[in-house]
């Protein structure tokens, strides 16, 4: 909206630009140019003065031409007939004896977004390739990514390129670094810039040359090349060696990454450039900047998956700090979880207990989680803490508290008593929905050994109709339901009132009433029809076998290291499932549990469905595969044929990781029954598995299938895949 009076502010300033006496006085003149651009950046329409400001470019005052050049720009598309004034103006300049004016020029024509601009900026540009002052090739470099933009479609000049390439030897860095940027725009849909065995040799001993930010793009496009042999390959090495410890913390993060992708036959060689790039990345995470801080916490959570001690020694620098965002003590709490071990659980314990009294809600409940995946290993001590903050009386902290009790449980079923006793004195019961969920669990899988578990439960019952949660009332039924099994005559009055209620009166959510009539129409036909289907494992030892994060190889992260992947918490690039030569198995135990045919990518044999491969991603944790696999439904249930392989633990999952197949957790040894645990990604979709051998006559191994979105082609390739790698170990034995 333009504002009051600008038209007689523009008439006045027209006035004065065409004034004679005033463009005789340099410093008036300049002030009133000054305002232009003044009102211009304010929004006021100024675009009458054009004429009069394309006559003010002709001055030897350099601030005077670029404050003209920044109107040209600005209203070059407003004035397209006047514009070619300004063009004519702007390609004389480009002659013009001074150096930074010739830049100037240059710079300024190319920003002018016009239709037919090639032909006007195409001669100037070829020109300013071959200028001798390092600032205008500067400015005809990226000009001529500007021009191939001004015209995407049209065909790739292979002069222009050629020079761009010759332009790579230029003494001036910067010019190397703008070469490299403006063919990869160019280039884009060939691929980009090609970086061969002399430009990649050139750029390194180039690297000392350039400042911090053109390092990190030059050692990104150094991530092209690979070298011929193990010797040249240490030569490179050995040449950014010294970058691993830059002061700069992307210059290191950067060399860190070509590091471990050159070095991807070398594992010894990639956990040496970790050690050594382990304080530039400390350094990041105590950086002023927050985002910059933040960037480090999730690299540093990256190069944890496979080295977790790395990082052990300092495990003070990831405390947090009282005026950090909330999103920083999220990582940071996660990456003290990861580190801790007997020498150092008293400290950080007594740090994440001091998260608890948070004035956020939010941070003192992730505390609390924390504490209870901490727990799992270190259950007398965790225990003792959660049990105080059930003191502090908090609705949010004591919500909390219950639904780490519950998780610490079905993880680790020795502290079952422990943790009953607690909730037995616990006199305060939580009030938001996922709290009522825990205890209700709590209360129906351990009822035998809660003395107040039926009066706390009928509580529940009597206060049902001003129960909002749906979840809440599907809870408190399966939990009266197992209540009765193991204490009916304390029960069965308080189930009789539920099921009434949620069957006879106006329960208006389908799902409940469908439950409560499941439930009465089980226990029609008797309690131990009744047990045998609502009776379930109290724990589940298995999913506790692997309670650390396993260390994974490098190569499953290495790709995208220094990338977004890290800060998203997931991988943007997955790659795809085809093993490769790298890839191949390194002993001969992981040789015999591979098919003959290593390649993972299948389609449908009428080719008439998509083609489906297996891919790796973000390692999905405990809890969220647990809560993934009670909320879908099995979609695929199938007998393999054959026992569970014989073989190591270790060389199944080694074995299961060559296909793209991740292993989560499995029962150790001969535990009867065995199972397993497994997940993988697929075109877009999430798989899980569960591989189960029960006793019985043959002991086939079973699979059951869960999958998110249903994807049932996908389904299938997964199963013959993992019959193709469990089947070969066992036929080899027999």
């Amino acid at each position: 909206m333009p504002y009051f009076g600008s038209e007689e502010m523009v008439k006045e300033l027209k006035r004065a630009l065409s004034n004679p006496n005033v463009q005789a006085d340099r410093l008036r003149y300049k002030n009133y140019i000054t305002k232009v651009i003044r009102y211009m950046t304010q929004g006021l329409d100024v675009s009458a003065l054009f004429m009069d400001m394309v006559k003010a470019s002709a001055t030897v005052d350099i601030v005077q031409k670029k404050l003209v050049y920044l109107y040209m720009c600005t209203y070059a598309s407003d004035k397209p007939d006047l514009a070619l004034l300004a063009i004519n103006t702007l390609r004389k300049d480009c002659a013009d004896p001074n150096p930074m004016v010739r830049g100037l020029a240059l710079r300024n024509m190319c920003n002018f977004r016009m239709p037919g601009m090639t032909e006007y900026i195409e001669q100037p540009i070829v020109a300013g390739l071959r200028d001798k002052a390092s600032y205008v090739r500067r400015v005809a470099v990226l000009g001529c990514a500007k021009m191939h933009s001004l015209q995407p479609n049209t065909e790739i000049d292979g002069t222009i390129v050629n020079e761009l390439y010759a332009l790579l030897r230029d003494p001036d860095p910067v010019v190397v670094v703008n070469c490299l940027c403006a063919l990869e725009e160019i280039l884009k849909d060939e691929g980009g810039v090609v970086i061969n065995k002399p430009i990649a040799h050139h750029l390194l001993n180039r690297m000392k040359d350039l400042d911090s930010w053109a390092q990190s793009e030059v050692l990104t496009f150094l991530l092209r090349y690979h070298p011929r042999g193990d010797d040249e390959l240490f030569d490179i090495l050995s040449l950014l060696d010294a970058f691993l410890q830059s002061a700069h913390a992307h210059v290191a993060v950067a060399t860190l990454r070509l590091f471990l992708h050159l070095a991807s036959a070398h594992p010894a060689v990639q956990a040496d450039a970790l050690l050594r790039t382990s304080a530039p990345l400390l350094a990041t995470c105590g950086a002023a900047s927050r985002e910059l801080r933040f960037a480090g916490l999730c690299h540093v959570q990256q190069v944890m998956r496979s080295q977790p001690g790395l990082f052990g020694m300092h495990y003070k620098r990831f405390f947090c700090g009282y005026s950090e965002p909330s999103y920083i003590k999220f990582r940071k709490m996660e990456i003290l979880v990861e580190l801790v071990n007997d020498e150092n659980v008293a400290l950080v314990l007594e740090e994440l207990r001091s998260y608890c009294t948070d004035v956020s809600p939010e941070l003192a409940q992730a505390a609390i989680a924390a504490i209870g995946r901490i727990a799992r290993t270190y259950s007398e001590k965790c225990l003792d803490i959660l049990t105080g903050l059930l003191a502090l009386k908090q609705d949010h902290i004591t919500s909390a508290v219950i639904q780490t009790f519950r998780d610490l449980v079905w993880f680790c079923p020795q502290s079952t008593a422990a943790v009953c006793q607690t909730v037995e004195a616990c006199v305060d019961s939580p009030q938001d929905s996922e709290g009522k969920q825990a205890l209700l669990w709590l209360l129906g899988e351990h009822g035998d050994q809660i003395s107040s578990a039926p009066y706390v439960m009928e509580g529940y019952i009597d206060g049902l109709k001003t129960e909002l949660s749906s979840a809440v009332k599907m809870e408190l039924l399966t939990a009266s339901v197992k209540m009765f099994l193991c204490r009916p005559a304390e029960t069965q009055d308080m189930l009789g009132r539920l099921l009434h209620y949620c069957i006879a009166e106006e329960e208006s959510d389908v799902c409940v009433r469908d439950r409560a009539l499941l439930y009465y129409r089980l226990l029609q036909r008797g309690v131990e029809e009744t047990r045998k289907v609502v009776t379930g494992p109290k724990s589940d030892p298995s999913m506790s076998v692997l309670t650390g994060r396993q260390e994974e190889p490098i190569r499953q992260w290495a790709s995208t290291f220094n990338t977004l992947s890290p800060l998203a918490g997931r991988d943007l690039c997955p790659q795809t499932a085809v093993v490769s030569a790298a890839d191949q198995p390194s002993s001969s135990a992981e040789k015999e549990l591979l098919p003959e045919s290593t390649d993972v990518t299948l389609s449908s044999p009428d080719d008439t469905e998509e083609e489906i491969s297996l891919s790796l991603g973000p390692p999905l944790s405990h809890e969220t595969f647990e809560k993934m696999w009670l909320d879908l439904e099995v979609l695929h249930r199938q007998t393999l044929g054959f026992p569970r392989p014989r073989t190591a633990p270790d060389t199944l999952q080694a074995a299961l990781q060559l296909v793209k197949i991740q292993t989560l957790a499995f029962t150790p040894g001969d535990t009867v029954p065995w199972k397993a645990y497994i997940y993988t990604r697929s075109t877009g979709t999430l798989i899980l598995a569960e591989l189960l051998q029960a006793p019985g006559s043959d002991e086939s191994l079973v699979v059951s299938v869960k999958q998110q979105p249903v994807n049932q082609h996908a389904i299938r390739v997964f199963v013959s895949i993992l019959k193709s790698v469990l089947q070969t170990p066992n036929a080899d034995s027999s």
